[in-house]
């Protein structure tokens, strides 16, 4: 029997994704200007986790980024709403998170930047959308709701804590916990060891993003395709029978549209025991793909340590 939880639950709240759909929307290409700004200064690191952002208490984090001889961060604080850019040798501004245009937002945050010394062009064609305005010409996007920033941080919350145990077992490489402002998720991706078939990939950092086998585990608000938020996962390239394999909990499906399983958020938080449906969804999925896929089980994974044991 599920539990009845309030649309402002303190771990789960409700996100209705034709409700926050504009600030969403906004917040996105806010993300992908300072991620860009990541982007241009970062030396390359496989599959680019150089340029994914991190979960913070408060937000999202850049984390370092080097210029010259310094580096600086860019945090979005979404508990007071405000976006502060950070220097090593001290120096420090910040704006507001408010109701702006995405244009206004593009202005003043390479402002700020380059009012600390720091020099970047970056490319203002948004990535991984339908019919992208370019920033500074982005005059339609000009929503931010605090209530709905505040549940879809809460939300990743969550999801990072879910995602840190879910990566305990899996000794092969494996990414951090990332927030790829590309397609505004949360994810961690485990990979098998192999090179994955060769394949014509639209651009060049696609491919190599795609170059070795890999299973992810993740988050996202959802699109227009899948209208709602979900969790989501798959094995890339992807076995065959795994879009007619069962996976748990019930409630999960696999979206051929989307070649992922999906798992609505709306039935997670209903749960009595959301932590654990998540678990078992991303636990599924992964065993379902690698093992299909011929994954090398035995040395890739081991028990799972206790919290806190030494």
């Amino acid at each position: 029997m599920s539990s009845p939880r309030r649309d402002d639950d303190e771990v789960w709240p409700a996100l209705p994704y034709a409700d926050w759909k504009p600030t969403y929307t906004t917040l996105h290409m806010w993300t992908q200007i300072v991620g860009k700004v990541k982007l241009g200064l970062t030396p390359f690191l496989n599959e680019w986790w150089n340029v994914a952002f991190a979960v913070t208490a408060r937000g999202l984090t850049t984390a370092t980024i080097p210029f010259d001889q310094h580096v600086f961060q860019v945090d979005f604080d979404f508990i007071q709403h405000r976006l502060t850019v950070n220097v090593s040798d001290g120096r420090s501004r910040s704006m507001p998170l408010v109701a702006r245009s995405v244009a206004d937002f593009y202005v003043e945050f390479l402002h700020v930047v380059e009012s600390l010394g720091i020099q970047v062009n970056i490319n203002t064609q948004p990535v991984e959308v339908d019919d992208g305005i370019p920033f500074e010409a982005d005059r339609v996007h000009a929503d931010y709701d605090p209530v709905y920033v505040s549940r879809w941080h809460r939300i990743l919350v969550g999801v990072s804590r879910l995602l840190e145990r879910y990566r305990t077992p899996f000794v092969g490489k494996s990414s951090p916990v990332q927030f790829w402002w590309g397609s505004f998720d949360l994810a961690t991706t485990r990979f098998s060891g192999r090179s994955a078939p060769p394949r014509q990939w639209p651009t060049r950092w696609m491919a190599r993003g795609a170059d070795q086998e890999q299973a992810l585990a993740g988050f996202w608000p959802g699109n227009d395709k899948v209208p709602e938020p979900a969790f989501v996962a798959y094995t890339y390239p992807e076995p065959p029978g795994c879009r007619t394999a069962t996976i748990q909990p019930d409630a999960a499906f696999f979206h051929p549209e989307l070649s992922e399983f999906i798992l609505p958020y709306a039935n997670v938080r209903l749960a009595d025991d959301p932590d654990q449906l998540i678990l078992d969804f991303y636990r599924s999925t992964y065993e379902l793909g690698a093992t299909l896929a011929g994954w090398d089980r035995a040395v890739l994974e081991r028990g799972v340590h206790p919290v806190g044991a030494a």
